[in-house]
């Protein structure tokens, strides 16, 4: 049940501020904004697995590249001039195979040349300060010996032999084994500039993301004209759900009267009816002196009226006709009535200035009845006042009182009174306030809407 936290005077409303019973229309710009959100959600994360998906795929790109140039370079260039004299350190060979290198090898994408005697001894370079150094093969490079095929990784420019080609940032490495014409074999390696993963990375990501993010955006576009179908299909529910409740409330209002009618116009006139006939049959059998027959009749007589009491009890309880004949006043005394016959004392204050409608009416009414029934079933008082002014009403009892809050926030199994009765102030779009405490009585603020009252908005 919607309630309010207590104001100043303690006062707790127990209505829905909004004035409804059905749950607020759906706001459509802010779930299409969660959606837009989401959609940039989604195109972010597209774009992030995007990058990492097309740099990992570049990188594979540019080191099969790598791997296919230094294949072909190994056999159209340095296997035609490579020669034995590169064991002995013969110029004459180191000079030959450095022309080609020089001319035909190193590049804007490779920086560094180096080949490798089968001792692990560096037998050329491009890079002069390696030349006759030599270094301990890792796995990879003793398997290219084995095996005629090219290998080729990011380098580990961490690695001793690679300690003059650090300046110029990550480097492809490649490498295979070669032979000269003789027959001797050497370890062909070329270092690939890491630009072109760079390069090749920014082409697929942006070929990927324009696909990508066009695609999200087009099945958002797609999915809007439904979005909003199913909005529109909501509220249209919404309505429709709130058009039957009022509808479910009007024709309870009217069986309530019907039934009243009824029970007065039918089994209460009958009854009087044959109350008055016992009663006369009760005097006639007294005058021909039979006193146990007439004796009788007067106690069938009584329990009728007796009968017929509980009856017009029970209308007041339903709809009391004095409602739409006698007004407001006249059926909050009859409320009254019911109570005194139960030992407390009621006080019924009305405004004169207080003209309700008939919906204002029998709001006050069914609310009133409401409180009167809580105070003679739960708060043992002995005294109840019923003020009612132009736009309130206002029920106080010196009763034992409650834990407002405990009994708001969770009800007695089967006590949905006041659940029912903030439902239909509710649904009238008034206020229902209260304000209590263990041993502190009880009092109840209805608050109504200035004027007659008006159907509340649908929206």
């Amino acid at each position: 049940m919607p309630t309010a936290p207590p104001t100043a005077d303690g006062w707790i409303v127990v209505t829905d501020p909004a004035g409804r019973r059905d749950p607020a229309p759906v706001a459509r710009r802010p779930l299409l904004a969660w959606v837009a959100a989401a959609a940039v959600a989604v195109i972010a994360l597209v774009v992030v697995l995007g990058l990492v998906a097309a740099r990992a795929l570049a990188e594979s790109e540019a080191v099969n590249g790598a791997a296919k140039r230094a294949d072909l370079i190994a056999d159209a260039l340095i296997e035609p001039d490579l020669t034995d004299g590169l064991l002995t350190a013969d110029p004459a060979a180191i000079a030959r195979i450095d022309e080609v290198v020089q001319n035909h090898v190193l590049s804007a994408s490779i920086a560094r040349v180096k080949i490798w005697a089968p001792s692990g001894e560096i037998v050329y370079s491009d890079e002069t300060r390696l030349i006759g150094r030599s270094f301990a093969f890792d796995d990879d490079e003793r398997e290219a010996f084995e095996r005629p095929e090219v290998r080729a990784d990011v380098s580990n420019l961490d690695a001793p032999e690679n300690v003059y080609e650090t300046s110029g940032g990550k480097l492809l490495e490649t490498y295979r084994s070669v032979r000269s014409d003789s027959g001797q074999q050497f370890l062909f390696e070329a270092y690939f500039r890491y630009d072109e993963v760079d390069v090749r990375t920014s082409q697929l990501f942006y070929g990927f993301s324009w696909i990508t993010v066009g695609s999200v955006l087009l099945l958002v576009l797609l999915l809007a004209p439904v979005l909003w179908r199913l909005l529109r299909l909501l509220h249209l529910e919404q309505r429709q759900r709130a058009e039957l409740l009022q509808r479910s409330l009007d024709a309870s209002s009217a069986e309530r009267r019907r039934i009243a009618r009824t029970l007065h116009d039918g089994v209460v006139q009958d009854l009087a009816g044959i109350s008055f006939a016992l009663s006369g049959s009760a005097g006639r059998a007294a005058g021909l002196g039979d006193t146990r027959l007439a004796s009788d009749l007067t106690g069938a007589a009584a329990t009728v009226r007796g009968s017929i009491g509980g009856l017009r009890s029970l209308l007041v309880d339903i709809y009391p006709p004095s409602l739409e004949t006698a007004g407001i006043e006249a059926a909050l005394t009859d409320l009254a009535a019911g109570l005194r016959s139960r030992g407390v004392e009621v006080l019924v204050e009305v405004d004169p200035r207080t003209a309700l409608d008939a919906p204002q009416s029998r709001l006050v009414f069914r609310v009133a009845q409401e409180c009167l029934l809580n105070a003679a079933k739960h708060s043992g008082a002995s005294q109840v006042v019923i003020r009612l002014g132009p736009d309130r009403l206002e029920i106080a009892d010196d009763g034992t009182g409650f834990d407002a809050a405990a009994a708001l926030r969770a009800p007695a199994d089967g006590h949905f009174g006041l659940r029912v009765m903030a439902d239909v102030v509710s649904e009238a779009g008034a206020e229902l306030a209260l304000s209590t405490a263990p041993r502190a009585g009880t009092r109840w603020r209805l608050r109504m809407q200035s004027g007659p009252a008006e159907p509340q908005a649908r929206s």
